[in-house]
């Protein structure tokens, strides 16, 4: 097998592990502490970005085949903490709202406009707090009329 084919599919599996956790700190720590119901893998996959993966599983390839292990282990071992840090409460609470919070929306229905944050966008809902009813509501995605 070629040294580039080697890279490529060293790379893809760090990435994998690296997103593995980040998504499950995002889901420990996130979506299960504001009990939005959401599976794991629908989590994984709505929420990936080919293009940052592709990048890091580049990068990564490169970096364990092509550099020493010494500089390789830098620059891996810090990603590798950053994101197994996200099993921490208050990180992985920070990466999550960074990565799916829109705070301040405003949603209209038919009936209703809501002033709130959007906690999660799914497939079929939008799972919103809003601010003057102080509670969670589960919105269907096809039954907004407005924008958000």
């Amino acid at each position: 097998m070629s040294k580039v084919v080697q890279a490529f599919f060293s790379g893809m599996f760090f990435t994998f592990i690296l997103d593995f956790f980040l998504f499950l700190g995002i889901k420990i720590n996130y979506i299960d502490a504001n009990s939005i119901d959401l599976y794991y893998n629908i989590l994984f996959a709505d929420n990936q970005n080919i293009f940052l993966f592709l990048f890091f599983t580049i990068l990564l390839g490169y970096i364990t085949l092509y550099l020493s292990n010494k500089i390789a282990l830098i620059v891996i071992i810090p990603l590798f903490i950053f994101v197994f840090s996200t099993l921490f409460k208050p990180v992985g609470v920070f990466v999550a709202e960074t990565i799916l919070m829109q705070k301040g929306a405003r949603i209209t229905t038919e009936k209703f406009l809501y002033k709130g944050d959007i906690y999660y966008r799914g497939r079929k809902y939008i799972t919103f707090y809003d601010h003057r009813f102080k509670k969670f509501l589960k919105l269907e995605n096809n039954k907004i009329t407005g924008g958000i």
